[in-house]
């Protein structure tokens, strides 16, 4: 039995809003988001397990990965990528992501394929090709501050809406510095997925 393709499209446009040091009125980098993603079909059959796939016989093996650390973060490469039901092109297509760049959390490698979650929840497999070292952040739960210095009192640089994201530059102690198209500025670790809560970035 097959699982029967949906695509979610998480495709989200940023729009900028004047420029001033302080919070009301500093830029804003929105972020506009439509309805919730469908969810994926029931399944009802019994699913390959996500590690190790149902390679069966006695030419059977456990192939190994990338050698990487396992969690780690990367992102996508393209604003096309097949998420599977397992490591594989035999696999149905569970999910579309039509966003490049965004931050994923490989969880999971076998041979070249990488088992991915993003900063929503979900997981899939995708191959090693659609996937690229840059790191990069997205903005969780709601609108925050880009700050010019890494200090809760510090300047406004632009208002950032929530699931807006940008690129990771660096991370000190429990702020990070991020670049959210031409602006840069120092955000709260806490604010921000695509970064561990201990992970140094120089």
């Amino acid at each position: 039995m097959s699982f029967a393709p949906v695509r979610r499209c998480a495709v989200l446009s940023l729009a900028l809003f004047g420029l001033s040091a302080a919070w009301l009125s500093s830029p804003s980098l929105a972020d506009p988001v439509g309805p919730p993603p469908a969810k994926p079909a029931a399944v009802t059959a019994d699913k390959p397990s996500a590690v190790t796939p149902d390679i069966t016989g006695r030419d059977a093996i456990i192939k190994r990965g990338s050698g990487l650390p396992v969690p780690r973060f990367a992102s996508l490469r393209s604003d096309d990528v097949n998420v599977r039901s397992g490591p594989g092109t035999r696999y149905p297509v569970e999910w579309v992501f039509q966003r490049k760049n965004m931050p994923v959390e490989v969880v999971a490698e076998f041979d070249t394929w990488r088992k991915i979650r993003d900063w929503q929840g979900t997981t899939g497999w995708v191959h090693q090709s659609m996937l690229v070292g840059k790191r990069t952040v997205v903005v969780a739960g709601k609108q925050v501050m880009l700050l010019r210095t890494p200090e809760n009192d510090s300047p406004g640089v632009a208002k950032i809406e929530a699931s807006v994201q940008g690129e990771l530059l660096s991370c000190k102690d429990s702020w990070c510095r991020v670049r959210v198209n031409d602006y840069k500025g120092w955000i709260a670790r806490k604010d921000i997925w695509g970064v561990y809560p201990n992970e140094k970035i120089e």
